[in-house]
């Protein structure tokens, strides 16, 4: 893991940090098209969690059409921070994930670090690819927020059993996008 992240600028001290990353066979730009276009929902496991989230929660079903991750995030009101093309993609919102049927508001790259609107937590991830050894290493970095003392209780009782779901999203998001790559690399 490096000392730098391009979270940094974004959430420099967060109550929540997930980190996770996997060696791709496969240029970056191959790495970085296939990540950004692929189904979260794609694995039948993630599915699964899903589809458990919803009924420990009561959310109401969507309707959904996958067009790939980026744009699917995008289209729940995720914002785009920072986008470089082959290298790296920053998404941002601020939500109540505690919430039954959250609701992602964009927050503009420049207002995102001082938005404190109270009763909200602020979110940023990444997709980022770096060679490495012949290959990639494709990583993903998640941070989280409160904008204040009751928001930060709220999604800290939240994160003790939403976490059992969304580390394992990402665990084994990464190694089936790294699948797709190499394949596609082949």
């Amino acid at each position: 893991m490096t000392d730098v992240s391009p979270l940094d600028e974004f959430v420099p001290d967060p109550d929540a940090r997930e980190r996770f990353q996997v060696h791709v066979e496969a240029p970056t730009d191959v790495v970085m098209r296939v990540a950004r276009g692929f189904d979260m929902q794609s694995p039948p496991i993630v599915r699964a969690i899903f589809s458990l989230r919803g009924r420990l929660t009561g959310t109401t079903p969507a309707p959904r059409a996958a067009t790939g991750l980026v744009e699917d995030m995008r289209a729940l009101g995720w914002g785009v921070l920072r986008d470089e093309p082959d290298r790296l993609f920053v998404a941002g919102a601020a939500c109540q994930p505690w919430l039954a049927d959250v609701r992602f508001r964009a927050i503009p790259a420049a207002d995102f670090r001082a938005y404190e609107q109270p009763g909200q937590v602020k979110i940023a991830w990444t997709l980022e690819t770096t060679p490495a050894d012949g290959g990639t290493t494709l990583a993903t970095e998640t941070r989280v927020v409160a904008t204040d003392a009751e928001a930060r209780r709220k999604f800290l009782r939240y994160w003790r059993w939403a976490r059992f779901g969304i580390i394992p999203i990402r665990r084994l998001l990464l190694p089936a996008i790294a699948r797709r790559a190499e394949r596609e690399w082949a």
